[in-house]
Formats: C-alpha cells, sequence, structure tokens
C-alpha cells in the first residue's frame, strides 16, 4: 500500500500526513479526509487532533512515525523554528521519511529554509516543496486557497490532485520561491488591510454609512480581494483569525529585515512593508497579536483617539 512519487495518486492507495491543527491546517485536513483520503496526523497537543479523528484520521506519537506511515507529508506549523525542528529534527519527519515520499511545507516560512529542507530530501531520496497558502480560514474551509509551489516541477505537477481539494496551485520555480511568492503576497494584502481600515476610519469620522461605503466603492479602483474577504468582518469588529496578526509581523519582517545569504543586493527598499509591519507589530504591543489580520483597524482607531 501507498503511492509514493512517481506512483499516481489516488485516495484509496495514497497515505496522506499532517502536522499543524490550527485553524488553517484543520480546515485542509478537513478536506483531504471529507475526498476519501487515508490521513495520520500529528501533535504536540493531541487534544487538537479529536476532531480530525471523530472523521477517521489516525493519530501519530511523532513526526517520525507520521512519516513512516506516510507518501505525502504536509506541514502547517507557526513559525520557521516549527519547520526547522518539525522536519530536520532528531525526531523530525526526514528521520523517518520514505525514499520517494514527498514533504509540503504550507507555513509561511524562509526561503533559504526551504532550500535547506529541499537539499536535506533530496540526499534522503525524498523531494520537499515549499507551498505556501493565501485564502485565511474561509478559503481554506471552502478549498479555494492561492497556493504558490516552489521545488521540483515535476513534483508539484505530481501532486495536483491533492492540491485541486485544497485550491488552486501555482508552480513558481525552484525550491525557495514559493516562500518568496508568498512574502509577495503578504506585503500586498498587508497595503490592502492598511487602506481598508484607514478608508473606514475616515468615512466613519466624515459621517458615512461604512456598509453603504463598501457597496459604493467595491465594484471600482478600491475594490479588492481583501475587501471581500474582510471588509464585513471589520465593520462586524468580528476579528476571529484566519491567520494570526502576529504573523504579519513575522511574514513582513521576512520581506524588510532579512539580508538572505549575506548579499547586500538583495536588499529591497520596502517603504510601505516596513510601515504596515510597524502597525501589525502596535496590534500584537496591544495585546491583540492572536487577532486576525483585519483587526489593523484597532491600531488605526487608537491614534485617532478612539
Amino acid at each position: 500500500m501507498g503511492t509514493p512519487y512517481p506512483n499516481p495518486i489516488t485516495p484509496s492507495l495514497t497515505r496522506i500526513g499532517w502536522i499543524g491543527i490550527g485553524v488553517m491546517g484543520a480546515a485542509m485536513a478537513a478536506r483531504l479526509l471529507s475526498a476519501g483520503y487515508s490521513l495520520t496526523v500529528y501533535a504536540r497537543s493531541p487534544s487538537k487532533t479529536l476532531s480530525l479523528q471523530a472523521q477517521g484520521a489516525r493519530l501519530a506519537s511523532s513526526p517520525h512515525e507520521l512519516a513512516k506511515r506516510s507518501d505525502v507529508v504536509f506541514t502547517m506549523v507557526g513559525h520557521p523554528s516549527d519547520v526547522r525542528e518539525v522536519v530536520l529534527g532528531s525526531d523530525g519527519l526526514l528521520s523517518g521519511l520514505n525514499p520517494n515520499s514527498v514533504i509540503v511545507d504550507t507555513t509561511s516560512s524562509h526561503p533559504q529554509l526551504a532550500r535547506n529542507v529541499f537539499e536535506a530530501a533530496h540526499e534522503k531520496g525524498c523531494w520537499a516543496v515549499d507551498a505556501p497558502v493565501s485564502g485565511g480560514d474561509i478559503g481554506a474551509r471552502d478549498g479555494k486557497l492561492a497556493i504558490f509551489a516552489g521545488g521540483d516541477g515535476g513534483v508539484v505537477k505530481w501532486l495536483t490532485p491533492l492540491f485541486e481539494i485544497l485550491g488552486r496551485a501555482t508552480y513558481v520555480g525552484v525550491a525557495g520561491c514559493g516562500q518568496s511568492c508568498k512574502i509577495a503576497n503578504q506585503i500586498t494584502v498587508g497595503a490592502n488591510l492598511l487602506g481598508l481600515s484607514e478608508g473606514l476610519v475616515f468615512a466613519e469620522r466624515a459621517g458615512l454609512d461604512v456598509k453603504q461605503l463598501l457597496e459604493a466603492v467595491r465594484g471600482g479602483a478600491a475594490g479588492s480581494m481583501a475587501m471581500e474577504l474582510w471588509g464585513d468582518r471589520v465593520i462586524g469588529r468580528d476579528f476571529r483569525p484566519g491567520g494570526f496578526a502576529e504573523y504579519m509581523v513575522k511574514d513582513l519582517g521576512m520581506g524588510v529585515d532579512a539580508v538572505e545569504e549575506g548579499k547586500d543586493e538583495s536588499v529591497v527598499v520596502l517603504p510601505g512593508a516596513g510601515l504596515c509591519k510597524q502597525l501589525f507589530s502596535g496590534m500584537v504591543a496591544n495585546g491583540d497579536g492572536k487577532l486576525g489580520g483585519q483587526g489593523l483597524i484597532t491600531v488605526i482607531e487608537r491614534i485617532n483617539g478612539k
């Protein structure tokens, strides 16, 4: 049993492993279960897996054990340090992964770490794809995530049956390119959330009906996916996270703070992203780091004395 690369992926034979049972990860894993795939899960807090176990998932005691049982392992954890521990640690995935099996890291992580994981997997006769996603909890639940896939093009194509359950995958280049694409995505999302927040605060102060404002502008140049996903939530003060605000600080920081491999020419001046990072850092400082990124409006309101 099992279908390691390049054997065709099928629900009846392909064994899926999953690590990372947060808001996004749980919804994505549930979609694979609903599509008929065999799923093994691991979590440092096993109680977080109970809902998936009720849907048929099996529990592994370690990343090593999970890897032994899997042809494809997805990871959706919090930080690059978590990726490093789960994948490269002494009891990590690579210590137990079978030949030609594939790691798919959907975490928003660092491009250089993605390249390191790819090289380490290759040395073990395995494959790694960095495939961070965008679309929040709604996209995860509805299978409408944008997936940015970096690594070997043939392996990414082979993963199509799984990616189609989760959303729409775009192959963006060699290992690390998926993570670079996600950082660019977050820079754009942050700017959209800032514009949405300031527009709503300005409109309210001007005496406008903010719901009417959204209807008026969403079909014009001001309209955006950020507005569609979060506009009504912001107005309704629904700041439940699809992704934590503190993760926006992490993601934007990888764009504006890091000089990759010590190369000065890799520095890009990003004043807007720098400002967004400061404002999201303000959310964290205010104790709101576990709110969704759409809570950025609370920082703008505080600046304006509300």
